[in-house]
């Protein structure tokens, strides 16, 4: 007769058998992901306040702020833009602080699937990639191409650090649709049409009066009027297909709808700022709040098509 195998201790890898050192600490990995998630807006939040102010060439080299001068130094010469810009690249620091404490709490934790922990190492590198093309931005002298790609890779790192949160809840088996097909692809539409709307927002900037230095004016060679009405047009859109889904799931289970009706919240939101900002020429204030609606639209969208289904 054979004897049972003992259970495993919870601070024990269940896949090697060795203790997991980090069990005790396993309790702050939802924390630590809501952080990173909100330090990823943030930061977009900050990166606005850089542009808006005038202070994209606050430092005016990179990774030194200048020559042979690390920090932002106060002298006579100095205005307040160096500061502006030495303050994102600081949270930009603490960002990362964030970042590595996600990707070791979620890369070591054994007991989960790989596709998971795999999602862990994102921010991190994403982190590092926005350090490199923020570099790029400043020796280019606010190229509007280089700087459109730096929102892009922030808005990104949004809907990933959603979904690693929305991971971290549930369990690692097989998707099970929660709702209809046809509500599952209204979603991925509404996806869709988000990237969309998100990058004509990004060309409008780039070609408005916010270059992000008083100086230097480099602008994307087309219309911003025309550009704004094409970015409206496909607001527009989205409004439609986002209320065709709100109908489709209108039997469906209570988060699919919250997290509908949160994203329509966010929408109208995000459409009275822009027209505001559109008939008042574009106030630095509007702009700001326009871009945090921006990332929440890419987290609330995000959140919509996670819900259309569950794991085990």
């Amino acid at each position: 007769m054979s004897t049972p195998s003992p259970a495993l201790d919870p601070a024990t890898d269940d896949r090697t058998g060795r203790p997991d050192r980090l069990a005790p600490l396993r309790r702050w990995t939802r924390p630590v992901l809501v952080a990173n998630l909100v330090a990823q807006i943030g930061i977009i939040v900050t990166g606005g306040a850089v542009r808006l102010t005038g202070s994209g060439l606050g430092c005016s080299t990179w990774p030194q702020c200048e020559p042979g001068q690390f920090a932002a130094q106060f002298h006579p010469e100095t205005t307040y833009h160096q500061f502006v810009e030495f303050g994102n690249r600081t949270l930009t620091g603490v960002l990362s602080v964030v970042a590595l404490a996600t990707l070791v709490l979620v890369w070591t934790d054994r007991s989960r699937a790989l596709s998971y922990r795999l999602l862990g190492a994102v921010p991190l590198l994403g982190v590092a990639a926005q350090a490199v093309i923020g570099g790029v931005i400043v020796l280019l002298h606010l190229h509007p191409g280089w700087v459109s790609l730096h929102f892009v890779v922030s808005a990104a790192l949004v809907a990933v650090s959603l979904l690693l949160l929305h991971r971290s809840g549930e369990g690692d088996g097989a998707p099970v649709p929660a709702v209809e097909p046809r509500s599952r692809t209204l979603a991925w539409v509404l996806y869709g049409l988000t990237a969309l709307v998100v990058v004509l927002g990004v060309i409008v900037t780039g070609s408005g009066p916010h270059s992000g230095d008083e100086e230097v004016g480099y602008r994307f060679a087309v219309d911003p009027v025309l550009m704004s009405k094409i970015h409206a047009w496909a607001v527009w859109v989205f409004v439609a297909v986002l209320v065709a889904y709100l109908v489709s799931v209108r039997r469906g289970p209570r988060e699919v709808r919250r997290a509908a009706w949160i994203l329509l919240a966010i929408t109208l939101g995000q459409g009275l700022i822009g027209y505001v900002q559109y008939f008042t020429g574009l106030p630095e204030l509007l702009v700001g709040l326009h871009m945090l609606g921006s990332a929440l639209l890419v987290a609330g969208s995000t959140r919509v098509v996670l819900t259309t289904r569950t794991r085990a």
